[in-house]
């Protein structure tokens, strides 16, 4: 089983994550936000064929380059159950919590948290030994992501700490879909804070 090797950009004004997981000669991209061209050469410097794509979630701002990204390469297109109708492209395997993605040789847990949109991916990949997660907009340095009630506030909080918090070592890596990474152990002080602020 060749090992998982990780490769990003931004694209787009909006500072968008995209992340490409190689193994061997296969690659799965983490959404397709913008500027295909830009992630095809990601691709093709990596030397690997974007073989499977993961959406995380819904909003136009990860999905841009998904329909272009999946015509050009045939890719098995992957995301969470909840998010398909609202995706601009066909959904070749729709994912629940605690399925599994499987890429190359691997096997990989998927999170759904719910809150910044009905249910968004959180991917869980080890390389090098640390545990790394692809969250989307679900979760960033500094708080969870936007969300547009108290209700989804809630949902998203106690997501994020179930299933990533209450689960994960200090040093799990977490990539968000915009900006910086950063780890579980950097964010855990801050829990009660987001908690008592909502947001």
């Amino acid at each position: 089983m060749a090992d998982i090797t990780l490769h990003r950009i931004s694209v787009s004004d909006m500072d968008n994550n995209c992340y490409l997981l190689a193994s061997g000669e296969q690659g799965l991209l983490i959404d397709a936000a913008d500027d295909a061209p830009a992630l095809l050469n990601l691709a093709s410097d990596a030397g690997v064929t974007i073989t499977d794509v993961l959406t995380t979630h819904r909003h136009k701002d990860h999905v841009r380059a998904l329909p272009r990204i999946l015509e050009a390469t045939g890719a098995t297109h992957w995301a969470p159950y909840v998010e398909v109708p609202a995706l601009p492209a066909p959904v070749d395997q729709e994912l629940r919590d605690g399925d599994y993605l499987a890429f190359a040789d691997h096997r990989l847990e998927v999170a759904i948290l719910r809150g910044h949109t009905p249910g968004g991916a959180c991917l869980a990949v080890e390389i090098d030994g640390v545990t790394n997660l692809f969250v989307g907009d679900s979760l960033f340095p500094g708080g969870v992501g936007k969300t547009s009630s108290e209700g989804d506030f809630v949902r998203l909080f106690n997501d994020v700490k179930a299933k990533i918090f209450d689960r994960c070592d200090d040093d799990t890596i977490v990539w968000p879909g915009h900006g910086e990474p950063t780890t579980v152990g950097k964010e855990r002080p801050n829990l009660d804070e987001w908690w008592e602020r909502r947001w």
